[in-house]
């Protein structure tokens, strides 16, 4: 599996990703209608998720009577789930395929959680804050890609995975968005968008405007390596807990899926080892991985 992986990987013009998710490239593998399942249930939260960073990208902050009137939007699609009907196309399409692959409703319910979340506060105020809210930010939507790896379908019948979705998608999960936003730290900041948490700025004597500053071309200072090497360090716990959880799965789920979840493990490994602390600029294009370079292993 190994040497086709590197195969995969050595095809994939990085470039001309763009925003192209990971999720749905890694899914790529899957028969038909296994992937649309997966597009979709991607496309649903991915509208919401935009809905909300782009009224966050304007600088003119939400007062309490738009916080609420977001806030129930969000609680609106999920209710429309929970009732199982809508005149809505996009929302009968989710609804229809939520029940033809039996999604955990529940995992819709952690994502708008946090969604809200996102709505009614401007900033993490500590580490632990930031991953409760990557719950639903990112281990709820891994959590449905992870779902649908894991079916099964026997005479025609749809079984439900026997493993806890969420506690096999969280390492991958929470190891990618690390990896995710440091990758995108200039773009997040210019979008009026920070994942960096207070404690952990107070930590290395940095405020939220010096990463504004940072992102518009100011001087790299090394308190800003240093949380950048921090970030670093944290990633790394969560990618080797993601080593093991692939390996509890091996010979227990059909190798085409087990494939894919390889596959997107190894396009953030690839940005996470061009993350350097010491001499990095902290760019886009500087962790964008070549189209001919030697793409990393599954193992360390």
């Amino acid at each position: 599996m190994e040497k086709f992986i590197q195969e995969v990987l050595q095809n994939v013009d990085f470039s001309k990703l763009g925003d192209h998710p990971n999720i749905m490239l890694a899914a790529a593998f899957w028969e038909e209608g296994r992937y649309r399942a997966a597009y979709a249930c991607y496309r649903f939260m991915r509208r919401i998720d935009d809905m909300i960073d782009h009224r966050k990208s304007d600088l003119k902050t939400m007062d309490c009577l738009e916080k609420q009137a977001y806030t129930e939007k969000v609680r609106g699609y999920v209710e429309c789930l929970d009732q199982g009907s809508s005149d809505d196309p996009e929302m009968k399409g989710i609804i229809s395929t939520i029940s033809e692959f039996k999604i955990p409703l529940q995992l819709f319910h952690v994502f708008a959680r946090s969604m809200v979340r996102d709505i009614n506060n401007e900033y993490f105020q500590t580490f632990g804050d930031f991953i409760e809210y990557s719950e639903g930010a990112s281990v709820a939507p891994a959590s449905v890609f992870v779902h649908l790896c894991c079916l099964d379908r026997i005479n025609g019948q749809t079984l439900v995975p026997s493993v806890d979705v969420m506690e096999v998608s969280r390492p991958c999960a929470i190891f990618s968005y690390l990896v995710h936003i440091i990758r995108d730290f200039r773009k997040d900041q210019s979008a009026n968008l920070n994942y960096f948490p207070l404690d952990l700025l107070r930590q290395y004597g940095l405020t939220p405007q010096d990463l504004k500053r940072i992102a518009a071309g100011w001087e790299l200072p090394v308190s800003f390596r240093e949380l950048i090497r921090d970030y670093v360090g944290r990633a790394e716990a969560y990618r080797l807990q993601t080593l093991r959880m692939l390996e509890t799965l091996e010979g227990r789920i059909s190798p085409r899926y087990m494939l894919s979840l390889h596959v997107i493990y190894n396009l953030y490994l690839q940005v996470y080892e061009r993350i350097d602390p010491e001499k990095g600029s902290f760019t886009a294009e500087e962790m964008v991985p070549g189209v001919c370079a030697q793409p990393a292993g599954i193992l360390p």
